[in-house]
């Protein structure tokens, strides 16, 4: 009796230890060190009310905002992940025709890459410049402001998240979006 109550203490000491000492000791760093990343990375609107997260997705449909990429888990963060499908999947392919018709996109005006295909998580809250830019008209339109004042802004929010080492600029939708409703 006394080796299992001796065994019962030592896994529990492992486990207030392991878990709920580990757990701690890494939160209260993660606080002290970066508190916005350990809050979750959440982006507040101007009356102080959580809208999103600088690292998840979300869904715009409305013409007056700038659309997401498309996600193949319907930008649930609970289930994240790609749509494992081939390039020669009828599903994948009806979806992009759709995505092409939406945007308007043609020969002349082919749509960027990253607004036709899903990201590998399905939660990118990326897009890239272009691919803000190309939808820059039919926001301007939506909101009757001329497409100059949205190309500004677009071109304020965007940034290189590797600095000289990256090609393409990116823009969070949700940032540019918020900054689109509070000019």
């Amino acid at each position: 009796m006394k080796p299992l109550i001796a065994s019962i203490r030592l896994v529990i000491v492992t486990l207030l230890i392991c878990v709920a000492g580990y757990t701690a000791l890494i939160l209260g760093f993660a606080q002290l060190v970066t508190p916005g990343t350990a809050e979750g990375s959440l982006i507040k609107d101007t009356d102080g009310k959580i809208v999103g997260s600088h690292l998840i997705a979300q869904s715009f449909t409305n013409a007056v905002y700038f659309w997401p990429r498309p996600s193949a888990v319907g930008y649930n963060a609970a289930a994240a992940g790609g749509s494992n499908k081939s390039p020669t999947s009828t599903n994948l392919t009806e979806r992009a025709r759709q995505l092409i018709e939406q945007y308007g996109a043609s020969v002349e005006k082919p749509l960027p890459a990253n607004l036709a295909a899903a990201s590998g998580g399905g939660l990118d809250p990326h897009i890239t410049e272009h691919a803000a830019l190309y939808q820059a008209n039919r926001v301007a339109k939506a909101r009757n402001i001329p497409p100059s004042q949205v190309g500004m802004l677009i071109k304020q929010q965007a940034f290189a998240p590797g600095g000289a080492l990256t090609p393409d600029r990116l823009v969070n939708v949700l940032e540019l979006n918020l900054a689109l409703d509070n000019p």
